[in-house]
């Protein structure tokens, strides 16, 4: 979802907003979006690529956290860059939401992949 609704803002600025043609603040404003939502496509690509369910309830439940979180992200991230940039908003709810998630999602995905290696490196004591 996240890498098509990329390639179609890519799209969409290139053959309707036409950046270039903006103010620098509008057309900074629409580059940034787009940007944003490329992170969480490459953030959604990565994960597929990696990722498998870990075998503690705990930490699958972290990763499905974590992963809902970057569902959300992505969600708000292509509705900032349909939203933000024709309201003239440098910082507008959608975006910061949206990378406090993106933020967020990671570092779950993250805290499960830690604690999976402190379960596997973890000594096994010869006296038990």
């Amino acid at each position: 979802m996240a890498l098509a609704a990329f390639l179609l803002s890519g799209a969409y600025m290139r053959f309707v907003a036409r950046p270039a043609s903006l103010s620098e603040g509008r057309h900074l404003l629409f580059l940034s979006r787009h940007i944003y939502v490329l992170a969480s496509a490459l953030v959604h690509l990565a994960l597929a690529t990696y990722v498998a369910p870990l075998s503690t309830r705990g930490a699958r439940a972290t990763q499905w956290l974590g992963s809902g979180l970057l569902a959300a992200s992505s969600s708000l991230l292509i509705a900032a860059f349909a939203a933000e940039p024709m309201a003239d908003r440098a910082r507008g709810p959608a975006s910061a939401f949206g990378l406090y998630t993106l933020f967020a999602g990671v570092m779950l995905h993250l805290l499960a992949s830690t604690r999976r290696r402190a379960v596997a490196v973890r000594p096994v004591d010869p006296q038990a």
